[in-house]
C-alpha cells in the first residue's frame, strides 16, 4: 500500500509538473508574442538624394513611437536576413547587402538617373510563434532632381503595402494622402497607425479607395503602419501555423 501511495504521489508531481510547464509556456507566449507585433522593421533613409552620390539606407528594429531601437545582435530568429532592393524609376531592380552596425543594418547604393526610387525591405520570419507566421514588410522612396518618374505605388512588389504620392513635397500642414494595398488591391476600411517624429500617434481607417489622410503638424520623418491578420493554416519551415500576421511601414520626410 506504501509503495502504491509512493506511486500515486510522484505520478501526480509529473502531472502537476507538466501542467505547471504548459502554463509557463502559454504565459511566455502572451508575453512574448504582444511585443513582438508591437516591434517593427523599418527603413529610414533621406528623401532626396543626388545623382552619382551613395545614397545611405538604414533598416531599424523597435518601436518608432518610443525611439525603442532594438540592437543589430539582439534581433529575434533570422530577422537578419531580410531582403532590401531598389527599385530604380525606370524599373531596374538593385539588390543590396547590409551590414550590420550597433543599432541597425547599413546599406548604400549609388542613383544614376532622375526620378523616385522606390526601396523596398521583405522578411517572413523562420520560426512561427505559437500559431503564427510574421511577414514584414517595409518601404521608403527617395527622389532625385525634379522629375516625378517612377513615383507609382505599383514600384512596390510586397503583398501589403503603403503608399503616397505626396511624398515628393510633404511639408507642415498640409494635407497627405496615403494609399494602403494588400494583394495588390486597395486595402478597404482597414486600420492603419500614423506616428509622429516626437511620438504622436494616430489610428486612421481606410476610406473606399484604401486611402487615410493625415496633416503634419510638425518636420521631420514620420511613420505610416499597416498590420493584417491573413487567417491562413498550413505549415512553414515544418510546424504548422494558422494565421499570418503582416505588417508595412512606411517612411515620410516632412520638411
Amino acid at each position: 500500500m506504501q509503495k502504491q501511495s509512493q506511486f500515486i504521489q510522484l505520478k501526480l508531481h509529473i502531472m502537476k509538473s507538466k501542467t505547471l510547464k504548459k502554463l509557463a509556456f502559454l504565459l511566455l507566449m502572451l508575453v512574448a508574442t504582444p511585443q513582438l507585433f508591437a516591434h517593427a522593421l523599418w527603413i529610414e533613409t533621406k528623401a532626396t538624394g543626388t545623382k552619382g552620390k551613395a545614397q545611405e539606407i538604414s533598416v531599424y528594429f523597435g518601436e518608432f513611437s518610443e525611439n525603442d531601437i532594438t540592437k543589430a545582435d539582439k534581433w529575434f530568429s533570422d530577422l537578419k536576413d531580410f531582403s532590401l532592393v531598389v527599385i530604380t524609376p525606370s524599373k531596374k531592380e538593385i539588390k543590396l547587402t547590409a551590414k550590420s552596425l550597433e543599432n541597425k543594418y547599413q546599406a548604400f547604393f549609388t542613383p544614376d538617373e532622375d526620378g523616385v526610387y522606390t526601396i523596398i525591405m521583405h522578411h517572413k520570419v523562420k520560426d512561427v510563434y505559437g500559431t503564427m507566421v510574421l511577414d514584414y514588410n517595409s518601404s521608403a522612396t527617395v527622389t532625385i532632381g525634379n522629375a516625378t518618374k517612377g513615383n507609382e505605388a505599383v514600384a512596390n512588389s510586397n503583398i501589403i503595402s503603403l503608399f503616397s504620392k505626396d511624398v515628393l513635397a510633404a511639408k507642415q500642414n498640409t494635407k497627405i494622402n496615403v494609399n494602403a494595398l494588400y494583394d495588390g488591391k486597395i486595402a478597404k476600411e482597414q486600420k492603419m497607425k500614423v506616428i509622429a517624429p516626437n511620438g504622436w500617434e494616430k489610428e486612421l481607417w481606410s476610406n473606399e479607395n484604401g486611402e487615410v489622410s493625415f496633416t503634419p503638424i510638425w518636420p521631420g520623418n514620420y511613420m505610416v503602419e499597416f498590420a493584417y491578420t491573413e487567417k491562413s493554416s498550413g505549415e512553414h519551415n515544418g510546424k504548422k501555423y494558422d494565421e499570418i500576421w503582416k505588417m508595412a511601414t512606411y517612411l515620410i520626410s516632412v520638411k
